[in-house]
């Protein structure tokens, strides 16, 4: 089984960044990370790890199911109604947004995985080998499985500063190194948390920013494969656009 996680940008542009995980035991290990950029890369970068009948779960942040023309998806007011408070919420999706003018990326990817017999749904049955595709949101995973305050701020924002973002990093790291001895555990992470984020800037931060977004994407695909519907939960259906998160313990 591999866990594939793809921090998939909205446009074209802009990188994605990519993660392999691959199931070793009662856990999975990171294999490596990747930044892509056109759909055509990033479907090769799919296929390449999991050709036809390997069984493989790819996780994606970017909306994969986009159907309203203004506003935002009910998925995303579900979220936020439990995750606003831990500044949670997901960006609102609509397809009136400059980012969707060439079409949602997320649909386009759906499409194209189709074809190599992918299956779309939102939610992960757990211990069923499967190709699936599904959204995810890093953000409110990282609140659920770390149990976090708040989200870390370790994004670019106006007004936030190098060394909030700096602190906010090394934390990141922390956790994910901690993700070892978690249920499932993930390993092979050493080389990747070990990197000098404060020699990193501009598009370098940026690049690995994205392929620390994709392994959190694939280890979400791991924790949903373990848990299911016991500790994850889908906001939204998958006819409207959904989002599929480990929520918190209390929920």
């Amino acid at each position: 089984m591999l866990f594939i996680g793809l921090d998939l940008a909205w446009t074209p542009h802009n990188p994605t960044g990519a993660a392999l995980v691959r199931a070793t035991g009662s856990g999975g290990a990171l294999v490596g990370t990747a930044v892509l950029g056109s759909l055509d890369t990033i479907v090769d970068y799919v296929l390449a790890a999991a050709p036809a009948s390997t069984p493989a779960l790819v996780a994606v942040d970017a909306p994969l199911c986009v159907p309203n023309t203004t506003g935002s998806r009910p998925s995303e007011r579900e979220l936020a109604a439990v995750f606003a408070k831990y500044h949670a919420s997901a960006h609102p999706a609509n397809r009136s947004l400059p980012s969707f003018r060439q079409g949602a990326r997320g649909e386009q990817l759906v499409t194209r995985l189709l074809a190599h017999g992918f299956t779309h749904d939102c939610a992960i049955t757990p211990g069923v080998p499967v190709r699936q595709v599904i959204e995810v949101y890093p953000h409110a995973a990282m609140v659920a499985l770390f149990g976090l305050p708040r989200t870390l701020k370790y994004k670019a924002k106006p007004r936030r500063t190098r060394a909030t973002r700096l602190e906010a990093w090394l934390r990141y790291q922390v956790h994910l190194a901690g993700l070892g001895a978690a249920d499932p555990p993930l390993v092979g992470l050493e080389q990747f948390v070990a990197q000098d984020v404060a020699a990193l800037r501009g598009r370098a931060l940026k690049d690995y920013e994205d392929q620390a977004d994709a392994v959190m994407c694939a280890y979400i695909a791991m924790f949903g494969f373990r848990w299911g519907g016991a500790r994850c939960r889908t906001f939204g259906t998958l006819a409207q656009g959904y989002i599929y998160t480990p929520v918190p313990s209390a929920m």
